[in-house]
């Protein structure tokens, strides 16, 4: 049985094949996915799961170089980007390396997903709760 923290198995295969800079999102329940991107649907209900709870166990497992936000979330939400940003220090700590955040408009945000590995669509329905996390090297 694997050993790692992600048990869904389409999450632990696309984490697996990422290379340098490829991207990956975590978004929420609203946020449109292109018909070519690959979606990995984990939405059961209205916050379930949370979105923090993907980024969290998604981020245990993938080595992260930057992230991308949309602008938006300062103004729309700014209790989740405080938490974004908290856990980002975290995560550098834990990673031993510096985690670089840009912020993009929401409509550069949803165009930018056509390029990523896939998708991965939490039951989360507070606005802009979205992440492009790009894959670093552990090397």
């Amino acid at each position: 049985m694997k050993k790692g923290k992600v048990l869904n198995a389409d999450i632990s295969s696309v984490i697996s094949r990422l290379g340098h800079t490829d991207t990956l999102v975590v978004a929420d329940a609203g946020l449109p996915i292109p018909h070519a991107t690959p979606r990995i649907d984990l939405a059961l209900t209205h916050g379930v799961p949370g979105f923090m709870q993907v980024v969290e166990v998604v981020t245990q497992e993938m080595q992260v170089e930057a992230a991308i936000l949309a602008s938006e979330i300062k103004q729309h939400n700014p209790q989740l980007h405080e938490t974004l940003l908290s856990y980002i220090g975290q995560l550098q700590q834990h990673q031993g390396n510096t985690i670089a955040v840009r912020y993009i408009s929401h409509e550069q945000f949803k165009q930018h997903t056509a390029e990523s590995r896939a998708v991965i669509r939490s039951g989360e329905c507070s606005p802009y709760a979205n992440i492009i996390l790009c894959a670093g090297v552990t090397f």
